[in-house]
């Protein structure tokens, strides 16, 4: 999965459209990624000694990794990711939009 956790990305389609967002965590298993403030919703929680009185939580769902694409410069400009193998053998991943330029 070329999205990665900690990664700035802006979702591209579906009722979350237009958000911007850091990605919370990664679940390459899935394809799915969890972001920071998009998607919460709330879980009932049972009493229990930790947390006494219960209640709801609030939880981050995660969504399709196909549906966010990762944000290079500021919060407009979006790109495809890739891979390229550098001449010491070391793998970095690269903004296509940028012409390759490697993303830190």
């Amino acid at each position: 999965m070329k999205i990665k956790q900690n990664d700035i990305v802006k979702v591209v389609a579906g009722k979350l459209k237009g958000k911007v967002a850091k990605v919370v965590k990664a679940y390459p298993a899935t394809g799915k990624v969890a972001l920071e403030g998009v998607n919460v919703i709330k879980r009932n929680v049972k009493p229990s000694q930790l947390n006494p009185k219960g209640g709801t939580k609030e939880v981050h769902t995660a969504i399709d990794v196909s549906k966010v694409a990762l944000v290079v410069d500021g919060k407009d400009k979006t790109s495809r990711v890739g891979t390229i193998v550098k001449q010491d053998g070391t793998k970095v991943r690269v903004a296509k939009a940028l012409g390759n330029k490697e993303i830190k």
